[in-house]
């Protein structure tokens, strides 16, 4: 028998994550990621390293309960949001006969965990507003444990409508999860469902250090939720998730100063973003321009594939979405500084127009109610 054959079937069968950096590239600009575009020194002190930490540190969990407005009680820290995820499902879904629901397209690791995790997976696509469509999930909720919403979705940017979320959530009391993944929530701060929280104890929401906070590198992510839901995720985290200097930076990243840093970095991208969304409704190439509530606008071009090429060749490495549902020729552009998005747009203005005359649209759509 070879190793491989040791291995349970889901995972042989399992095609791994295509994150931004295993798929890699060559280049100079580095905007397939949705990573802040600089990196921010911190201060680590050695004198704890040989002690194990504490599984979810005090002081971390005190300063982002701080930061979202919730008890400490209802925050688990994770390694990303990434393991948030798992963890939920292993905490909620019975391996072989549980069932999670997506919509797609959205954010490729809910389908990958529940799949490492063997269970099963209901997509329930978008509609044409790039909305969830929430008589359809209401009709599933007998078949699933967890509902996964993105929003800012990832790639397409939309907010998910607020009405049609609690509505979701008033008939998903005591039969299933709602979980709402607010990775990029602080580009548009002002959308977050976390005042829900004391209304649905079925309300989860996942968040991150990766993207505003500009802390990709150290995997700190949280779970926000009821006490209840947050003390069964305790009873399956490792015992020690989160290693000692990471609590470190992320305490600092949640200090007054570190919040302070975050909010300047925000205005900066989202200046940046609305400017280069001006221009690419200029451009012949560009047929359509998504929404673009996170750090990042998703962009359907007449010949995406002639983009991409053209961007690898410059050394801008993007990230191509062609081949999801809904999205051919659609290429997600991370929003960078100025240097970086004069660069994408160099390469735009080199590229002629197909035969196609339609006019580039910002498909702004509105996402119900938000």
């Amino acid at each position: 028998m070879s190793i491989a054959n040791l291995a349970r079937r889901v995972v042989r069968a399992l095609t791994p994550y295509q994150s931004a950096r295993r798929i890699g590239g060559k280049g100079h600009v580095w905007l397939n990621a949705n990573e802040a575009p600089l990196a921010y020194p911190f201060t680590i002190e050695g004198n704890r390293l040989n002690r194990y930490p504490e599984c979810q540190p005090a002081e971390v969990v005190k300063g982002y309960a701080t930061y979202a407005g919730v008890n400490p009680d209802q925050v688990l820290v994770s390694r990303g949001a990434d393991e948030a995820i798992e963890l939920l499902i292993r905490t909620f879904c019975e391996a072989g006969e549980d069932q999670i629901l997506i919509c797609p397209p959205t954010y490729g690791m809910y389908a990958i965990s529940a799949e490492t995790c063997g269970v099963g997976i209901v997509e329930q696509p978008l509609t044409p507003s790039r909305q969830p469509d929430w008589p359809a999930i209401q009709d599933r909720l007998s078949d699933v444990k967890l509902v996964f919403l993105c929003s800012p979705n990832n790639p397409t940017g939309d907010l998910v409508g607020r009405k049609g979320l609690i509505k979701l959530l008033e008939k998903a009391q005591d039969r299933a999860i709602i979980v709402v993944d607010e990775a990029y929530i602080e580009f548009c701060p002002e959308a977050s469902v976390v005042d829900l929280l004391a209304r649905f104890p079925n309300l989860v929401v996942t968040r991150t250090l990766s993207k505003a906070f500009a802390l990709a590198g150290i995997r700190c992510g949280f779970t926000l939720g009821d006490p209840e839901v947050i003390a069964m995720l305790a009873k399956v985290i490792a015992p020690y998730p989160i290693p000692d200097p990471i609590a470190q930076i992320a305490s600092q990243a949640l200090s007054s100063t570190g919040l302070e840093l975050m909010q300047e970095r925000v205005l900066e991208l989202n200046k940046q973003k609305a400017i280069i969304k001006a221009e690419l409704t200029r451009l012949p190439c560009v047929q359509e321009i998504f929404e673009d509530k996170g750090n990042f606008v998703l962009v359907r071009f007449k010949d995406g594939a002639a983009v991409f090429a053209a961007m690898k060749a410059a050394g801008i490495i993007l990230r191509d979405f062609s081949s999801k549902p809904g999205l051919d020729n659609s290429i997600r552009i991370t929003i960078g500084y100025q240097g970086e998005m004069d660069a994408v747009l160099a390469v735009l203005r080199t590229l002629p127009a197909d035969s196609a005359t339609t006019s580039p649209t910002a498909s702004n759509q509105p996402a119900a109610s938000v």
